[in-house]
C-alpha cells in the first residue's frame, strides 16, 4: 500500500515539475518564435513586391530593408503594404501588397498578393503557408503556378472584379490555368483571392 502511495505521489510531483518546465520553456522561447514569425512575414512581403533579397538575409536586415522601402496604409478595413523606393517620398508607390488567407482543402492557406501602382495588374503572389496534397494542391506554392498570375488583371474586360482559376490554355486578362487534379484547392484559392480583390476595388471606389 505504501509503495502504491509513493508511486502515485512521485508520478504527480514529476508531472507537475515537467509541466512547469514546459511552461517555462514555452514562455522563454515565445519572443523568439514571434520574432521569427514576423521576419518570415516581412520576407514574404518583400519577395512578393519584388524587392531583391539574399537567401541568408538576417531577421534584423529584413526589418531594416522593410522599413526603408515599405510603409503601411489603410484601404477601407484592409492593411496594404506600399513599396516606395528610398528618396521618392513625394511620388506614388511603385507597388502594393496585401495579405490573403482562407481555408484550403486540408488546412489554412496564407500568402500575399502584390499589385502594380495601378492597383489592377498583378505583380506577384506567394503562398507561404499551406497544407494541400503534395504534387497536387500543394503545387499552388510552386513557381510555375504562381508565375501565371504576373501581369494578369484583377478585373475582367468590363471592369468587374474577380480572378478565374479554371481549365487550361487561358489567355484572358483575368484567368489563369488550374492545377490538374486539384480543382477543389484551386476553387478555394480563387474564392480567397476574390474576397480580397473585391475589398480592394470597393475601397478604391470609396476613395475616389
Amino acid at each position: 500500500m505504501k509503495g502504491n502511495v509513493y508511486t502515485l505521489c512521485y508520478s504527480a510531483v514529476l508531472g507537475i515539475v515537467c509541466a512547469l518546465l514546459l511552461t517555462a520553456a514555452s514562455n522563454f522561447t515565445a519572443p523568439y518564435k514571434a520574432a521569427n514569425s514576423q521576419a518570415e512575414k516581412i520576407r514574404n512581403i518583400l519577395t512578393v513586391l519584388g524587392i531583391p533579397l539574399q537567401p541568408d538575409t538576417s531577421a534584423k536586415e529584413l526589418v531594416e530593408i522593410f522599413n526603408a522601402n515599405v510603409y503601411q496604409q489603410r484601404l477601407g478595413e484592409m492593411t496594404i503594404y506600399a513599396y516606395l523606393r528610398p528618396g521618392t517620398q513625394n511620388k506614388a508607390a511603385e507597388a502594393y501588397a496585401v495579405e490573403v488567407s482562407g481555408q484550403g482543402l486540408w488546412g489554412p492557406i496564407k500568402g500575399f498578393l502584390a499589385l502594380e501602382s495601378d492597383m489592377r495588374t498583378i505583380r506577384g503572389i506567394t503562398f507561404h503557408e499551406q497544407e494541400e496534397t503534395p504534387g497536387l494542391g500543394g503545387e499552388i506554392a510552386s513557381g510555375s503556378f504562381r508565375k501565371q498570375f504576373i501581369g494578369k488583371s484583377i478585373v475582367d474586360g468590363s471592369g468587374m472584379p474577380g480572378l478565374v482559376i479554371h481549365g487550361t490554355g487561358n489567355t484572358e486578362r483575368n484567368k489563369v490555368d488550374a492545377i490538374t487534379g486539384a480543382t477543389m484547392t484551386c476553387d478555394k484559392v480563387q474564392a480567397m483571392l476574390n474576397r480580397v480583390i473585391e475589398t480592394i476595388v470597393k475601397g478604391q471606389a470609396e476613395n475616389d
